[in-house]
């Protein structure tokens, strides 16, 4: 039975569950072909279908979600329907209100990767600064691809997801850049020497 007092656990993708079931009625691996042919997965992951499976099952206990039926396909495994719940709607508007008005507190990898730089020499970290250049100048090129090929076809309000991924990446790129002609310009360096003098003075204020 469903704890009244528990707020359901919001995630992308448990929102992309709600939103397609919004649609109709659907079993998990729809959900996942759909997310695909639709480019969602460039924001959603959905690599493994067994976070699918675990997100429905959460959304079951929360009654945001019920089973519809059973469809039986000759030849095929059974695949159980899925549809969306009242309290689905409209808790999944709710989340969607708070995903959009509220900048909500992120951790990821690069920025950590980035307090820590001194583990590293200077040479090292512009060699990998040089190499994640590449990587987002190909990120770059994907979502401009992406974005050329479907304008046409496609609303722009369906496409708004890929602008955004666009403009984050061109961003961080431009800032890379700079960051990687201050490291080869010398303005950027660090040795063991200064490390210890900085983190010396910087106790002796505390």
């Amino acid at each position: 039975m469903k704890n009244k007092t528990t707020k359901p656990q919001r995630s992308p993708l448990a929102l992309a569950v709600l939103a397609h079931l919004a649609e109709e009625p659907m079993h998990p691996y729809r959900m996942q072909q759909l997310i695909k042919e639709r480019g969602k997965d460039e924001v959603i992951n959905v690599r493994q279908r067994t976070s699918i499976y675990q997100t429905i099952e959460r959304l079951l206990r929360d009654g945001l979600i019920s089973v519809r039926g059973t469809l039986r396909e000759g030849g095929r495994p059974d695949r159980t329907v899925y549809e969306l719940t009242e309290e689905g709607r409209e808790v999944s508007k709710d989340w969607l209100r708070e995903m959009l008005s509220t900048r909500s507190q992120e951790y990821p990898d690069f920025p950590a990767a980035i307090s820590f730089l001194t583990l590293l020499t200077p040479e090292d970290v512009l060699r990998q600064f040089e190499k994640r250049e590449v990587a987002l100048q190909e990120a770059v090129q994907h979502v401009d691809y992406q974005l050329l090929n479907y304008k046409e076809n496609v609303p722009r309000l369906f496409m708004l997801e890929v602008e955004h991924s666009r403009a984050l990446l061109r961003a961080e790129l431009e800032w890379l850049r700079a960051v990687i002609e201050d490291f080869r310009t010398g303005e950027l360096f660090w040795s063991e020497n200064w490390i210890r003098e900085v983190a010396e003075r910087l106790n002796n204020q505390e």
